[in-house]
């Protein structure tokens, strides 16, 4: 830059050739001086602007205030000269803050910019929006800078900074971003052929998952997709490949992502996981001697065991993982012990039993006295989570015992988990009381105030624990020295129930009043406070001390502080009255127990870890820490829901979501629903079509199980990239629809491809599940489909005779067995009934139409039996009784199962057809999923 610009390098060598700080101000106040009178004449042309502005970015890069050049930096950024655009740019980023004035004047010189067909000037623009970026700018230009990442044409250099620059924005301004209208869109880019794209838009999808996992769930099936890829098939690029390590930097972010979602339930997902971590664990059983593949592959390795951890801590590759764990916490390497002391707290926090761990608690131990503090604080967290209580008194006893000369920056959090620890693991209450004490006399500055109110509240709770406690508390007294908070501790305590110590030789209540006087005067007001306290409850227990006390509190009605002057001044008019007036004893009752309340001491240590960007989904704590916070997970509503907790016990039922309100809205069209109506009834056949693709279905049922394969075809010259399939089922307690395997992300010209899904229906169930397909096709295409999977398609065919028929039908009775509708129907031309219609109707859904079985010849009656993993056999009867003169037809079924009964003629929300009135009961024909002849009456009209 410098070499262009004569006057920049004669400036920069003057700066550097000033010998003294004066001669460099003088030099800069000249050169300030003159860019200011040349800017005022103005006339000055495009090289002069860039010359005089890049002395101004050198003057304040050296630590000078700069005044001047903030217009001339936005007139250069309008520059069509990429040198004079770059100077603009570059003194925007470093002069102008974000809530800078100017920064309004620049908005549409850089969205011009994003609009450039020159991709240089769309990456000046990504840097200065990145860098300098406020919520004005963030708000005003958000959607160009998607537009740029989205867009074909965009070149891969500037897909990875338009990412990198919304990532930038989230993080500051993430109320500005539509993460959930935006996620199909993005998601879709992690299919791209570039790698460094890849890995700049998983960044930006990891940010974005964090906070939005149901609307980028999608991001699950590619980032599997994409690590099977990499790891199994070696599909990359040879420049991307670190020391022979596939691209481990995106391998790492793709197993950071998988662990923000539950573990999937498809099990083609989860084998093609398997094989994945299983690959990467043998890849890293021995180590190399090449340091920077070491590095690489121990970074890929700690993820994936901690994914495999998240996924299932039964698993064989868990076991494998605790091995190679053990192996590492051992390692010379700093950076190694580290990351294998981080794991193996992973693992020690969600693994059901702790014995593989505890064979390492030695070397564990030894890990607290490591040279390096980061280190040291691994192996606090690791010890804290694999606390139990077979090893809690050893773990804390060696905790208590580094305490004493463990950092400072380390003592504040120790002194929290060795409480909650000896809280949570207590044998016995004796063993608390005294760790507590120790606790307080070895790191008193470092213990916060829950600590010792924990310790007050459980000696008051039990009392077969506060004879000891006070006996306990007196010997801590008794030293030379002693903390303020074990002053509070032994004030409460001895106040409440020195008495029971009092005939003890050596624990008489002088004793008593002098070790605890004698530490009085090195302690703060509010101490002292509590002492007066004390020394009130002395007064009514102890009448030897009465006139002691007395001159202590005569002695602190003089005091300037308010609070202690006035406690004083009361105290000492109570002391004063007669030894039988009862208001002293009255006020000096014995403190009732404490109501039941959570520990405070795991909130503390709560606000002591604090957040980071990149949510933790675990804590340190072990297992039941872990699960509380998965329970946590589950139950928080929205923000918008905690106004409900106000209206408790109004009907609000109408406006709750059921499953089906949480599908997405599927396609519609006379086509489509004239194409679902024929695959209800039908194993085969068309499911949806456009001029871009079609959707054909074969299916076949067996039990409570189906299989259906999905033919996916591209009309289209050009292929289909990004193709993603996603299924969304209502109630998956009722139904399970899985793929078999990971489906293909790309469909070439002209060619079809098969997807297997596996069917099982556990219940009843009232609402298809619907198939999401979105694909690149020069822009992104989203369409959903109901799947043609209905509760008949799990019948099976029953013969009964006329007797048999009729018993069942009786036995069965009326409702709630029974659910009835009454629909009109058309006649023939003739203005007969289409019998032969009706039957290959119920015959379509899987029923067995009876011969002769009705008296009525217009009449028809089926029976099938309904079969359902979770609650077996149902058997279902239905009757159909055609009117031809009143052109009205009465549905009846009849079931074993109440449930399946209401099933079979439940409204269905996804109906789109025109409501047709019921005559007998104001139903809508229009608004049936009759489960047994769904649409009957739509196929007539057809």
């Amino acid at each position: 830059m410098a070499t262009n610009m004569r006057g920049l390098t004669q400036f920069i060598a003057d700066i550097r050739g000033a010998r003294v700080r004066e001669l460099e101000e003088k030099r800069i106040n000249k050169e300030m001086a003159n860019i200011r009178k040349k800017f005022k004449d103005g006339n000055l042309d495009g090289y002069q602007k860039k010359k005089y502005v890049a002395k101004i970015i050198f003057t304040y890069i050296l630590g000078y205030k700069v005044d001047v050049g903030h217009m001339e930096a936005v007139n250069l950024i309008s520059s069509p000269k990429y040198s004079e655009k770059q100077i603009g740019y570059l003194a925007v980023t470093l002069l102008m803050h974000e809530n800078s004035d100017f920064l309004r004047l620049v908005v549409n010189s850089i969205r011009k910019d994003l609009d450039s067909n020159n991709e240089v000037d769309n990456c000046l623009a990504l840097h200065a929006i990145a860098n300098v970026g406020g919520s004005e700018m963030a708000e005003a230009l958000a959607e160009d800078v998607h537009r740029l990442l989205i867009s074909p044409t965009s070149p891969n250099f500037v897909k990875k900074k338009a990412a990198l620059t919304l990532l930038r924005l989230y993080r500051k301004h993430p109320e500005v971003i539509p993460a959930g209208d935006w996620a199909l869109r993005i998601v879709s880019i992690m299919d791209d052929p570039d790698l460094g794209v890849v890995v700049c838009v998983t960044s930006l999808v990891m940010a974005l998952a964090q906070d939005n996992l149901d609307a980028f769930v999608v991001c699950y099936t590619k980032a599997v997709d994409r690590l099977n890829r990499l790891v199994i098939e070696h599909e990359y690029a040879a420049t991307y490949a670190y020391y022979k390590v596939p691209s481990p930097w995106l391998q790492v972010k793709l197993l950071r992502l998988l662990q923000y979602y539950p573990p999937s339930e498809d099990p083609a997902i989860l084998t093609v996981l398997h094989n994945v971590l299983q690959t990467i664990m043998n890849n890293s059983a021995e180590p190399s001697r090449n340091v920077q593949h070491n590095n690489a592959q121990h970074a890929v390795l700690f993820e994936a065991i901690s994914l495999a951890i998240h996924l299932d801590t039964k698993s064989p590759l868990v076991g494998v993982a605790a091995v190679l764990l053990a192996r590492f916490i051992s390692s010379k390497e700093t950076n190694v012990r580290y990351l294998g002391l981080d794991t193996m707290a992973h693992l020690a926090a969600r693994a059901d039993s702790l014995d593989p761990i505890k064979k390492h608690q030695r070397t564990i131990i030894l890990s607290l006295r490591d040279k390096d503090i980061s280190v040291r604080r691994r192996a606090l967290d690791l010890l804290y989570s694999m606390c139990d209580i077979d090893n809690s008194e050893l773990i804390v006893e060696e905790l208590l015992r580094y305490l004493k000369v463990a950092d400072y920056a380390l003592r504040e959090e120790m002194v929290l988990k060795i409480a909650i620890l000896t809280e949570k693991y207590a044998s016995s209450y004796k063993w608390y009381v005294d760790t507590i004490l120790q606790l307080i006399s070895a790191a008193g500055d470092h213990v916060g105030e829950e600590v010792w109110y924990r310790v007050v509240q459980i000696v008051t709770n039990t009392p077969n624990l506060q004879e000891y406690a006070a006996r306990v508390v007196f010997e801590h007294l008794r030293a030379p020295t002693a903390h303020e908070s074990l002053v509070k501790v032994g004030g409460y305590i001895l106040g409440e129930y020195g008495h029971l110590i009092a005939n003890e030789q050596g624990y008489s209540p002088i004793e008593q009043f002098h070790a605890l006087h004698s530490k009085s005067q090195f302690c703060v007001a509010t101490t002292r406070s509590l002492l007066l306290s004390t020394y009130l409850k002395w007064v009514n227990v102890f009448p030897e001390l009465k006139n002691d006390l007395i001159i202590i509190f005569e002695r602190y009605r003089h005091v300037l502080d308010a609070e202690l002057q006035q406690r004083a001044c009361e105290f000492y008019v109570l002391a004063s009255r007669q030894d039988e007036d009862e208001l002293l004893q009255t006020v000096c009752e014995e403190m009732p127990p404490f109501p039941p309340r959570a520990s405070t001491l795991l909130n503390r240590l709560d606000k002591k870890h604090g957040d980071t960007e990149d949510k933790r989904i675990w804590v340190h704590g072990g297992k039941e820490a872990n699960q509380d916070l998965s329970a946590k997970r589950k139950t928080t509503l929205p923000s918008d829901q905690s106004v409900l907790g106000s209206l408790a016990g109004l009907d609000l039922t109408s406006n709750s979501k059921t499953g089906a309100d949480k599908l997405p809205p599927v396609v519609a069209g006379p086509n489509v629903d004239s194409w679902w109506d024929k695959l209800i009834s039908s194993s085969e056949g068309v499911l949806y079509e456009d001029v871009q693709i079609q959707i054909g279905i074969k299916s076949r049922y067996q039990g409570h199980v189906g299989q259906i394969a999905v033919y996916v075809g591209n009309k289209m010259p050009t292929p289909l990239t990004s193709f993603t399939t996603t299924l969304h089922v209502a109630d998956s307690e009722t139904l399970s629809v899985t793929f078999a395997k990971i489906p293909a992300n790309t469909i070439a010209p002209r060619t079809q491809v098969q997807q297997l899904l596996q069917v099982e229906c556990k219940k009843a169930f009232a609402t298809s599940p619907v198939l999401g397909i979105s694909y690149l096709a020069g822009s992104h295409q989203n369409i959903s489909v109901r799947l043609p999977i209905i509760i008949t398609k799990f019948l099976e065919h029953v013969s009964l005779t006329n007797t048999e028929f009729f018993e069942r039908w009786k036995l069965i009775g009326g409702p709630p067995r029974e659910s009835q509708s009454i629909f009109p129907i058309p006649v023939t031309p003739t203005g007969d009934l289409d019998r032969a219609r009706h039957r290959q109707v119920l015959t379509g859904h899987g029923l067995n139409v009876l011969a002769d079985i009705d008296p009525n010849p217009d009449n028809l009656v089926a029976a099938a039996v309904l079969h359902m993993a979770d609650e077996g056999k149902v058997g279902c009867l239905l009757r159909l009784e055609p009117n031809k003169d009143a052109k009205l037809c009465r549905l009846t079924v009849r079931s074993t199962s109440e449930d399946v009964a209401a099933e079979m003629l439940r409204p269905s929300p996804e109906t789109t057809q025109t409501p047709i009135t019921n005559v007998a009961n104001g139903w809508n024909e229009g608004e049936f999923l009759l489960g047994a002849v769904v649409t009957l009456h739509r196929k007539y009209i057809q």
